[in-house]
């Protein structure tokens, strides 16, 4: 687990300067000081001086999940770096404020859940917007795409091995669009966040036997796919 950094709490006040709970608006990936210190005011507000080394626990979790989320906030908002950063703020803070008193282990599979919950929150009010109506449904709308192209670039920076990694993050990204949503869900949860089969199944709201059905499921998908783009999984 990541410690807190020294920037973390002295950005703190300089957000609730600004709008207490909020950070700025940024396009991109965001540093742990864009994010963790809007949680960690919310944390401050409800502690005692006796309580700040959970405090600083929870802080230090939030610093070590922060890019991560970021990324699965942006798979669901179809890329939108500002309504990920809205959705991985407000998931840092309701776990804040309701859940830092839980044991720190506990931790990960609440906030994938409440994170899983904001954006499906998120993609309904789209919906009624009637922002995605034309879309066929909304496991295969393209939310992959700008999240996968920030995979790290090869180690060669060879143009003919630049163009084959862009390659494979394209296939990589068709394959995972095409995956249903609950077996995106249990491959992301256990291969990207390496989350247990029993956290996996917290965070989804499931039994640990749906988690393996589901995973098993999106594995075979995948193999299935890449080895029709001519890959391996």
């Amino acid at each position: 687990m990541k410690r807190a950094t020294a920037s973390t709490r002295a950005w703190i006040s300089a957000a609730s300067a600004r709008k207490p709970g909020w950070t700025a608006r940024a396009t991109g990936w965001c540093s742990v000081q864009t994010v963790v210190p809007t949680a960690a005011t919310a944390i401050d507000a409800r502690v005692t001086a006796s309580a700040r080394s959970r405090t600083s626990t929870l802080a230090s979790f939030l610093a070590g999940v922060e890019r991560r989320a970021l990324r699965i906030a942006q798979l669901g908002t179809g890329g939108d770096a500002d309504e990920a950063l809205d959705c991985v703020q407000e998931s840092m803070i309701q776990l804040a404020r309701h859940y830092a008193d839980h044991d720190p282990a506990e931790w990960p599979p609440l906030f994938y859940r409440i994170l899983d919950n904001r954006l499906r929150k998120w993609r309904y009010k789209q919906l009624l917007r009637g922002r995605w109506l034309g879309q066929r449904q909304f496991d295969n709308e393209d939310e992959e795409e700008s999240a996968l192209e920030r995979l790290p670039a090869p180690e060669s920076e060879r143009p003919e091995t630049l163009v084959a990694g862009a390659q494979v993050r394209q296939r990589l990204r068709r394959a995972l669009q095409n995956l249903p949503h609950r077996q995106r869900q249990a491959f992301l949860l256990r291969h990207w966040e390496g989350l247990s089969t029993s956290e996996t199944a917290q965070a989804m709201a499931c039994s640990e036997g749906s988690v393996k059905t589901h995973l098993s499921r999106a594995i075979s998908a995948l193999q299935s796919l890449l080895a029709q783009e001519g890959l391996q999984a």
